[in-house]
């Protein structure tokens, strides 16, 4: 593995991010039924924490002498998750963030050994923190949905 992996990889969660960014927003706007406060109030803290996450690597691989994903076109054509279809009704909605969470995790794992193999602690120590937060949150959305 070289650094060119590590770049390519971290890349991909920025763009992942951006996606999911943008799909938190359209479920916090529209998310309709009997567990609206709590969906709403969630997901607004979750498109807050994607922003972070974001920010955060963009600048790291800046660091790293690369270029971030900063097009909406290009974040769709490297996201490991879909946009929003804009008609999911709420248990539908937590059930595709828990897939999605689901999905950057293993990316993370992948991001993390490739850290480790080209001995970029901090990268690593990055990517870790954000699967731990994703540790938290699948668990949450699995309790949510009775599993």
């Amino acid at each position: 593995m070289s650094q060119d992996n590590l770049i390519s990889n971290v890349n991909r969660q920025i763009a992942s991010w951006t996606v999911l960014y943008t799909k938190l927003h359209n479920y916090h706007w529209y998310v309709k039924g009997h567990q609206f406060f709590t969906l709403h109030e969630k997901f607004e803290e979750l498109y807050n924490e994607a922003g972070v996450h974001i920010d955060e690597l963009a600048e790291r691989l800046l660091a790293l002498q690369g270029e971030p994903v900063a097009t909406l076109r290009e974040s769709l054509e490297l996201s490991l998750v879909e946009e929003a279809s804009g008609n999911e009704q709420a248990d539908q909605m937590v059930e595709a963030l828990y897939n999605d969470f689901q999905t950057l995790m293993d990316h993370l794992k992948s991001g993390m050994e490739i850290a480790g193999e080209v001995n970029d602690e901090m990268t690593g120590d990055m990517l870790l923190s954000v699967h731990q937060s994703l540790e938290k949150h699948s668990w949450m959305l699995r309790s949510f949905l009775g599993r």
